[in-house]
């Protein structure tokens, strides 16, 4: 079956072109921080390679149902574009099919609502075969109820004509028609797809669980520096920017504490505020990762004034993946920035770019997981070496010192390991 995808703006241009010149377009109807969601859809548009060269805002008690805004701000946004050679305008919310292409005739440009760029931005970014199909399917989902009002093409009426009804029914109406039939078969194509790599994930997270290493999950808004927090742990190189949405797809690397007890340290998709539901419906099986892990790490921007509101995000999608009661540290990040913001003095101060805070951050892991692992000495007789191996790739030695009668170890050991050892204490 052939693949639809959705065309919803330019990503990063080459340089000579230049970015893609939006104007923003903003309804504040008193829901939420208009100004703040702004400046975020602006960091949005950038992260998609597009440039804000302005925005039209506007106050209201109620939408207008065609256009969102009044027709004299629709007027002056038409004015805005023309002026600015905008090549686009980027609505700061949800619209209709019908709202688009309403607006889009009158601003005389290509016309994108916050769900479009988000989404854009998830189409070009995701690299594993999963995130592709999430992103796919979050497209499609968002694609099918608006199918009438995102083409004229769909919606025009052919011409009536001598015969029946069969020959006064538009051709528009008719590949309307066959564009629903072919996106949802193909949306129960990718959700089959889907569930497929669902099993085979929850059979990598039962191997996980086997082996006994605790997962410490690190979540949080976008751009908070979550993978920049994960190279400075791990020193494993993945992608890392100054860019909303840097990470898509979960990435999981080995991590060592202090006390020798080996973690998997998994980095997430990072959200956004008023992060539309059905695409947090696709991409729950990546923040999956969090509902099954040992200790959640949510990260924090500690130079952002909106820290607390960061935090508030993060806790809203955790809640809705029923993480109550997994163990979970604050931790504000790029505390080398600038003035921090006020905080709790129970959560941590990190910088992912100096070191500073992550050995408070690796002793609060391992005071948490303490649970897991217990510190021995044994005297493993010369036929019983094999167990060293157990001590060494499981857990940490301390120290290994060669006696008449066997092996002498001081070392760290999962729980899950005591009984190895029990016949060899000391």
């Amino acid at each position: 079956m052939e693949e639809i995808t959705l065309d919803f703006g330019r990503t990063a241009q080459p340089e000579e072109a230049g970015p893609c010149k939006v104007v923003l377009l903003s309804l504040d109807l008193g829901k939420f921080d208009a100004e703040r969601s702004l400046q975020e859809l602006a960091a949005l548009a950038e992260a998609n390679g597009m440039e804000a060269v302005a925005s039209v805002s506007q106050k209201r008690s109620a939408p207008e149902a065609a256009t969102m805004l009044g027709e004299g701000k629709v007027d002056e946004a038409r004015m805005v574009c023309q002026n600015t050679g905008a090549e686009a305008a980027i609505f700061d919310g949800e619209l209709t099919g019908s709202q688009i292409r309403n607006l889009s005739a009158a601003l005389q440009v290509e016309v994108l609502d916050r769900t479009m760029l988000i989404l854009e931005i998830f189409r070009a970014r995701a690299t594993t075969n999963e995130g592709k199909l999430q992103t796919e399917l979050a497209l499609l989902r968002y694609q099918l109820p608006r199918l009438q009002g995102l083409g004229e093409s769909l919606s025009r009426q052919g011409g009536g004509g001598g015969g029946g009804g069969g020959a006064r029914r538009g051709a528009g109406e008719t590949k309307l028609e066959l564009d629903r039939r072919h996106l949802h078969h193909r949306i129960e194509h990718l959700e089959g797809k889907l569930k497929e790599l669902e099993k085979r994930r929850g059979e990598t997270r039962r191997a996980r669980q086997k082996n006994g290493a605790p997962v410490v999950a690190l979540v949080g808004y976008t751009n908070v520096g979550k993978s920049s927090l994960m190279n400075a742990l791990c020193g494993a190189q993945i992608f890392e920017a100054d860019m909303l949405f840097a990470t898509l797809d979960p990435t999981a690397r080995k991590l060592v504490l202090p006390s020798g007890l080996q973690v998997i340290l998994v980095d997430t998709v990072g959200f956004v505020s008023r992060l539309p539901h059905h695409l947090v419906e696709a991409f729950k099986s990546t923040l999956e990762e969090a509902a099954f892990a040992d200790v959640i790490l949510k990260v924090a921007d500690a130079s952002d004034p909106q820290a607390a509101e960061q935090l508030a995000v993060t806790d809203e999608v955790l809640d809705s993946l029923q993480c109550g009661e997994i163990p979970q540290v604050v931790v504000y990040n790029k505390c080398d920035k600038g003035p921090l913001t006020a905080f709790d003095p129970a959560v941590l101060l990190t910088s992912a770019k100096t070191g500073r805070g992550l050995p408070q951050l690796l002793a609060r892991l391992d005071e948490i997981l303490a649970h897991r692992i217990r510190a021995i000495e044994v005297l493993l007789p010369y036929d019983k070496l094999a167990l060293a191996d157990i001590l060494r790739t499981r857990g940490n030695v301390e120290t290994e010192e060669y006696r008449e009668d066997g092996v002498y170890y001081k070392a760290t050991v999962k729980i899950d390991d005591l009984h190895r050892f029990e016949a060899f204490l000391i």
